[in-house]
This record gives C-alpha cells, sequence and structure tokens, in this order.
C-alpha cells in the first residue's frame, strides 16, 4: 500500500518542493534540486521502483532541468570511489567464490577459542571477532551469509539452544561494527570521502589510512563492549562441536595473497613520511609511502603519487581475472563477478550528483545557515552526538547507503558555516549510519540472523536499542579524542592535516 501511494506521490511532491521553496526565496535551479532530493529521498526510502532506478533520477533530471551540466552529473556516476567500491566488490566474490573466507573465519573462531576457552561467552566473542575482522574487507551482508551456516551448526550440537540468541545477534552486530574499520568496508564510508574530497576546503585529502586512524578504534572498542552486553545473561558451561579447518587450496591462498598485496598498497600510499631531504631533492614539499619510494628511485620519471585506492583496486581485479586457480579456472571469472552489487554503485552515482549539485547550486550553503541557525550556540561535542543520534535510529528504517548519500553534502556544508573541519560532523554521521541494531529492516545483517526464525523481534529491539546508544556514544567520544588530537599535532598522519601532499584517493 505505501509502495502504491508513494509512486505518484514522489513526482507530485517534488513539484509542491519545487514551487514552495521557489515562492519562498530560493532561485530557480536551488528550488528544483530540493524538489528533486526530496522525491529521491521518498521513493529511495519506500522503494516503489528499485532503489538502482531511482538512483538514475539526477542523471537524467539535473541537466534536464539545467541545475547541472550533463558532464559534471555524467562524472559523478564514474567517480573514482565508485571504481574503488567496484572492485573492492570483486575482490569479495573472488574470496567466497574460493571459499577462502570461509577458511579465515574458522581459523579466527578455533584459533580464538582455543586462547580463550570453549565456554559460551568464548565461542561468541570468537564469532564476533572473526565476523568484525571479515566485515572490513568484504561486504557486511556475505560476511553474515557466510558464518551463519557455521554458526547455526555449532547451535544445533550445543547442549543449551539458550546460546543461539546471543550467537546470532553478535554475528549480525559484528558484521555491522566491522564494516566500520576500512573504507571499502561497507558504502556508507567511501561516499563520505568522495563527498569530502569534493569539499576542496584543504589541499590534504581523506585517504585509506585516515579512515582506519578512525574507524580501527572504534571497532577495537564497539566489538568487546558489544559482545560484553550480549553474553550479559550467559552462564554455565555448555559443550560445542567446532568446525575443524581442512587444507587450503591454491586458489585460497592465490586470494588470500592478492588480498593482502591490495590491503598493504591502500595502507601504504603515501605513509609514512620518506626523509624530507628526499623530498627536497626532487623539488616537492614531501615524499610519503610506496608512491613517493617511486618517484624518488625513478628520479620523477614515473609520478606514482597520482595513483590512488582506486588505481590499486583496478589492478587487483585485473589480477584476480589473470592468475590461475590451480583448477584449470581463474581466482575471478566473469559470471560471478557481474554478480556484484550494480545497484549500490548506481546509488552511490546518484549521491555523489547530488552532493555536486548541492555545492554548485548552493543549496548547500542555504541549508547550512538554516542549521548553523538551528544549532545556535551549541558546543562541538553536542553537534556530533546530536547527528550520532539522527544518523542511527533514521538508518533503523530506511537505507544507510541512501541516507548517507542525502545527508553528507548538509552536513559538510554546515561544518563549514560554522568554521568546523567537515570531518568532525561527516566521519561520525558515516559510521553511525552501520549502527541501526533494533530492526531486521535496518541492515542485511539484521534481516539475515532474523530470518533464522530464531530471534524474538522484542529482544532484537531490546538488545538493539541500548547497542545503538552504546554506538552514538563509542563514536562520538572516539571522534573527539583522535580527529581532534590529530588535528593539533603535526606530527602524525592526521585525518584533518593540511598540506600539499598528493591525492590518496585519486584514481
Amino acid at each position: 500500500m505505501v509502495k502504491k501511494i508513494a509512486l505518484p506521490a514522489g513526482p507530485l511532491i517534488f513539484i509542491l518542493v519545487t514551487a514552495l521553496t521557489s515562492v519562498g526565496g530560493l532561485d530557480l535551479p536551488q528550488a528544483l534540486l530540493a524538489g528533486l532530493t526530496t522525491w529521491c529521498a521518498i521513493w529511495w526510502v519506500t522503494e516503489p521502483v528499485p532503489v538502482a532506478a531511482t538512483s538514475l533520477i539526477p542523471l537524467a533530471a539535473l541537466p534536464l532541468f539545467g541545475v547541472m551540466g550533463r558532464v559534471p552529473v555524467a562524472q559523478a556516476y564514474g567517480d573514482k570511489l565508485i571504481l574503488l567500491l567496484m572492485c573492492g566488490f570483486m575482490l569479495s566474490r573472488a574470496m567466497e567464490c574460493t571459499g577462502a573466507h570461509r577458511k579465515v573465519a574458522i581459523g579466527v573462531v578455533n584459533g580464538v577459542s582455543r586462547i580463550f576457552g570453549k565456554g559460551p561467552r568464548s565461542v561468541i566473542f570468537a564469532f564476533m571477532i572473526a565476523t568484525a575482522a571479515l566485515s572490513m574487507w568484504i561486504s557486511n551482508t556475505a560476511t553474515t551469509l557466510m558464518m551463519l551456516p557455521v554458526a547455526l551448526a555449532v547451535i544445533g550440537g550445543a547442549s543449551d539452544r539458550r546460546v543461539a540468541i546471543p550467537l546470532l545477534l553478535g554475528i549480525a552486530y559484528a558484521a555491522n561494527i566491522g564494516g566500520i574499520g576500512t573504507p571499502i568496508g561497507t558504502p556508507p564510508n567511501v561516499i563520505f570521502m568522495g563527498v569530502f574530497d569534493g569539499l576542496g576546503h584543504r589541499a590534504a585529502d581523506f585517504g585509506f589510512l585516515e579512515w582506519m586512524m578512525i574507524g580501527i578504534p572504534v571497532v577495537l572498542v564497539f566489538v568487546p563492549i558489544a559482545w560484553w552486553w550480549l553474553v550479559r545473561g550467559v552462564k554455565g558451561e555448555m559443550t560445542f562441536d567446532l568446525p575443524e579447518g581442512q587444507g587450503w587450496t591454491r586458489g585460497q591462498v592465490g586470494v588470500l595473497i592478492v588480498f593482502t598485496i591490495a590491503a598493504l598498497l591502500w595502507i601504504f600510499q603515501k605513509y609514512p613520511v620518506l626523509p624530507s631531504e628526499w623530498a627536497t631533492e626532487m623539488g616537492l614539499e614531501r615524499l610519503g609511502g610506496w608512491s613517493g619510494l617511486i618517484v624518488y628511485l625513478t628520479n620523477g620519471a614515473i609520478d606514482a603519487t597520482m595513483s590512488g585506492p582506486a588505481t590499486v583496486a583496478a589492478v587487483i581485479a585485473v589480477a584476480l581475472f589473470a592468475i590461475p586457480d590451480g583448477d584449470g579456472g581463474r581466482l575471478l571469472d566473469w559470471p560471478h563477478a557481474r554478480t556484484i552489487p550494480w545497484g549500490v554503485l548506481l546509488l552511490f552515482g546518484g549521491g555523489i550528483a547530488l552532493a555536486r549539485a548541492f555545492g554548485s547550486t548552493g543549496l548547500g550553503d542555504v541549508v547550512a545557515g538554516q542549521l548553523e541557525g538551528f544549532l545556535g550556540g551549541a558546543s562541538l561535542i553536542t553537534m556530533i552526538i546530536v547527528t550520532c543520534l539522527f544518523m542511527t535510529f533514521l538508518t533503523e528504517v530506511t537505507s544507510n547507503t541512501a541516507l548517507t548519500a542525502l545527508m553528507m553534502p548538509i552536513l559538510g556544508a554546515t561544518a563549514l558555516a560554522i568554521d568546523v573541519d567537515p570531518v568532525l560532523l561527516m566521519a561520525p554521521a558515516a559510521m553511525s549510519a552501520s549502527c541501526a541494531f533494533m530492526l531486521p529492516v535496518a541492515t542485511a545483517p539484521n534481516a539475515a540472523v532474523y530470518g533464522t526464525e530464531e530471534i524474538p523481534i522484542n529482544r532484537m529491539v531490546r538488545e538493539g536499542f541500548v547497542l545503538n546508544l552504546i554506538g552514538v556514544a563509542i563514536i562520538s567520544i572516539v571522534s573527539m579524542l583522535l580527529i581532534s588530537t590529530a588535528s593539533e599535532s603535526d606530527d602524525v598522519p592526521s585525518p584533518i592535516e593540511s598540506g600539499t601532499s598528493a591525492s590518496v584517493i585519486d584514481g
């Protein structure tokens, strides 16, 4: 019923919002953009048509209505970070096809269990660690679906099935939390990087390592706290039959090697900083990482600083298609590669296009001015907490990717209007979009574990509500401590460090 109403409501509200905002003082391009964004938001939330189809509306409407030229709109759908996400999906698919992710998961579960014991609390902790670690690099959904059969087998062999609920919730929540750790862990992270890069308010970009400097601490703090909350009522001893790992195939080893190389290249693209005399010799202010080393060793003949995570991802994707798997095939073939979530990439493109239109039309400044007046003299920590609460609880009923795409340009413009580095509002908001734990519809991992029919909805709501609030607290505190502290230091690679270093996300 909602979808039937939303189908005509989207374009009708577009007309209404455009008319009202135009009369209210916005110029026509700004009013059209406000109406168009509202239309997309309604259809993204209610899905009367597929999300990917809604994501094509900006591609057609922005040039058609004269809000933005067709070339910059088309460029948004081919943004370098979309390519990074696409190749990241392909790496994830290669791990799934070879079974390497399952081998890693079983190895981590057994390893942690050997260290901490095979009691129920320890086993749940082991599953959460394995899930979070994998979710940092492959999709949250794929990680959850891979861990579920292993968990259900453990539950089936447990002497007390009361362990089922905390174990299954632990897997879902750890998958959501783990995605915060790296830029490719979940789409909202990449959306933040794309919009932040487009603000152009400083020379240094927000790259792979910069994100991990705040994302990894959140994961390291949040996973143990979430585990503690979920197992607080788990008492006594139980017996479990943990899965045993089998031998590694050549394909699994190959994918793991490629994955490790990719991670190292992403992390060390521009750090650590190389000796200053090397940079001076090359006539540059700084050189860093493997890209800077290539520049120095080739005496500037090869400017590897023009590369970035998207470049690395493309090289890795080609390697996956080229390297044999030992069974007559390749680590990745096209029939499997084409099953990646293309709709998410279109959603990302639509969000980037709208974000750039907010900047080019000045609508972002208008909205930021309104928010600035609303916030008044609120402290920075208050603004961060309010932003995190808004993103967390709204994600319970809407797509976190779509919500992030809509909110990033608004938060970026607001931060600049109140003279605050945009990272301080945008990064916590992006992380909070992964921290909706109450409802099955909030995230795919939540829906997957709820689908096992082992978890009552009221139990998920009760456990998730508390973890939502805990997540807001952790993200707010970590963001304030790490980002603010780093901004005051010139001796460490800071997420908000300004300078003239080469782009780390150019691709």
